[in-house]
């Protein structure tokens, strides 16, 4: 048997999307830095040492005088003699004057100025123990720092940014559509 249809068919519709991207860009330059470090004020002061060797006594020692020291000895040596000659010619003359009182005085003197004093020997150090002196003060040094501080500047510096949005747009690729048939139908 023939029934009568009717017939549909219906097709949706197709979207296509176009899509562009967003694109973003951000740089960060970097800061402006000026960084400075002054010297430290530094002072320095030095007091030298002072050595003092005092070798009068060895090179006395040695009989190495210096002339100034050899005529002070000399002199000194003079005067104890010339007293000492004195004495000596003060005592004979005494006994000359007393020549009644018995004796041999004149031989005596004679054999008295003839001969020397005895001479003494002993060992001993030359130059003696201790005869150079020796003094030292040490140096000094005296240090004065003052530190600096750094000088430190900076610009900070503004990211760049930029930013292009991103587009959607939409296109029809198939239409929406609906077909009717009628079938077996009888009029």
């Amino acid at each position: 048997m023939n029934v009568p249809q009717i017939r549909l068919e219906s097709n949706f519709i197709k979207m296509g999307l176009n899509i562009e991207k967003p694109v973003q860009k951000i740089e960060q330059p970097p800061a402006i830095q000026s960084i400075q470090q002054p010297k430290a004020i530094l002072e320095i002061e030095t007091i030298p040492g002072k050595l003092t060797i005092d070798q009068t006594k060895a090179r006395e020692d040695v009989d190495l005088k210096s002339v100034g020291r050899r005529i002070e000895e000399f002199a000194q040596n003079g005067y104890q003699d010339w007293l000492k000659g004195m004495e000596r010619r003060a005592a004979q003359g005494t006994e000359l004057m007393k020549i009644e009182n018995g004796g041999t005085p004149i031989a005596y003197q004679a054999k008295e100025n003839s001969e020397g004093s005895p001479k003494q020997f002993n060992i001993g150090w030359v130059p003696s123990l201790n005869s150079v002196k020796i003094q030292y003060e040490p140096a000094k040094v005296n240090i004065e720092a003052q530190p600096q501080k750094p000088k430190i500047e900076v610009e900070v510096r503004k990211p760049v940014h930029t930013y292009t949005p991103g587009k959607v747009s939409t296109e029809i690729l198939e239409k929406n559509s609906l077909n009717i048939d009628f079938i077996n139908l009888t009029i």
